[in-house]
């Protein structure tokens, strides 16, 4: 990447964070893009294999409870993989990553839980006091910029920012260089967003700390001014734009290739990565972090272990679209390198500071 990207979410004190986690709870988790109901499932121990080799390993065994911000629907065939590999019992609570940082915020050192696998870092950043440090082994395997400074966590998978359009109404050619170019009225009534998601408002935030607060409040005001449709989140967003019902939409890069993946090359919409860089070209990560008050710490430990070798990774790369962060792990065709992106120069330590954010969107009309 052009930029190392070293401190993604701030230590946060514990007020700072409840603060932030009721934010959350009141944006975020009503409308995360990857939904997920609370649903707790498990399957009995099998026959432990390691997952690259396919050699008998001891196996952990025993419960292991994951709160999971991710969606049962991509995450589900790699937890039964990793139950298959280890013997272990996982018990995972699907729902939105700001609510279940709000969720182990309350419930404090009672929390069952074991691990949490966030959508993004800054629900990780509302929990940081109550998560433990990570082994140097399991976090030096991440690039610094995906990953806590202070190995609290440890990024999982890379998605950047982009730019879907219709490629039957435009062209790469037709496009600005920069997010300040949609703010020109000829945008009107053509542009998509999903100002309530999660990466959307980390965008935002990264607006912020790039342009200042009142750079970033021009900007919000002249898409409000736009016209722009609302989504709830970025999978009807990158829809809209292959039905022509947008022109552009404002996305996370691995949206358009699950539709690419069911519909084919005909699928009218792409991806456009911003070539004059800024907030808009942002690669923000997955994350996980083991609880203080783990009671399967070794599970825990194999969990992330797991989520950070080649069969894991080599999993969101072909099936998820996502970037992998582990070396030696190819990405998926169509992707550019995240060497070959103009990721923003910023130090994105603050990239946790969502409630500000949402004030902001408030104040400007983004969000009700």
């Amino acid at each position: 990447m052009t930029t190392e990207i070293s401190n993604f979410v701030a230590r946060r004190s514990t007020l700072m964070a409840l603060g932030l986690a009721m934010a959350l709870i009141l944006v975020i988790a009503c409308s995360s893009d990857e939904d997920g109901d609370s649903v707790a499932g498990s399957l009995g121990p099998g026959t432990a294999a390691d997952p690259q080799t396919g050699d008998e390993i001891e196996a952990i065994g025993g419960k292991l409870v994951i709160y999971s911000g991710r969606s049962e629907s991509l995450i589900a065939p790699l937890i039964k993989r990793f139950e298959e590999a280890t013997g272990i019992d996982a018990r995972v609570n699907y729902a939105g990553t700001g609510a279940l940082a709000a969720t182990l915020l309350e419930e404090g050192d009672r929390s069952p839980a074991d691990v949490f696998f966030a959508q993004d870092p800054g629900g990780l950043g509302a929990i940081i006091e109550l998560l433990d440090q990570l082994p140097d082994e399991l976090i030096e395997r991440v690039p610094v910029w995906a990953r806590s400074p202070e190995k609290m966590w440890v990024g999982i998978s890379g998605r950047a920012r982009t730019v879907v359009y219709n490629t039957k109404n435009l062209g790469p050619e037709d496009l600005p260089d920069t997010m300040d170019g949609f703010t020109d009225p000829k945008w009107k009534g053509r542009i998509g967003w999903a100002p309530t998601n999660g990466s959307f408002q980390a965008m935002v935030t990264g607006m912020r700390l790039i342009w200042g607060e009142e750079r970033t409040r021009e900007w919000l005001e002249g898409i409000v001014a736009n016209e722009p449709r609302v989504y709830a989140k970025n999978t009807p967003t990158v829809a809209a734009a292959g039905s022509g019902e947008i022109d552009v939409g404002f996305v996370n890069h691995y949206y358009l290739h699950r539709f690419l993946d069911e519909q084919g090359e005909g699928f009218e919409a792409r991806n456009y990565f911003l070539p004059g860089g800024g907030p808009g070209s942002a690669v923000l990560v997955t994350g996980a972090g083991i609880l203080k008050t783990a009671k399967n710490r070794a599970g825990a430990e194999r969990f992330l272990d797991y989520l950070l070798n080649a069969d894991a990774q080599l999993y969101f790369a072909e099936e998820t679209f996502e970037y992998p962060l582990i070396d030696g792990v190819p990405r998926a065709e169509l992707l550019p390198g995240l060497d070959e992106l103009n990721t923003p120069d910023i130090d994105v330590s603050d990239l946790g500071d969502l409630a500000a954010t949402q004030n902001l969107l408030r104040e400007t009309g983004a969000l009700p």
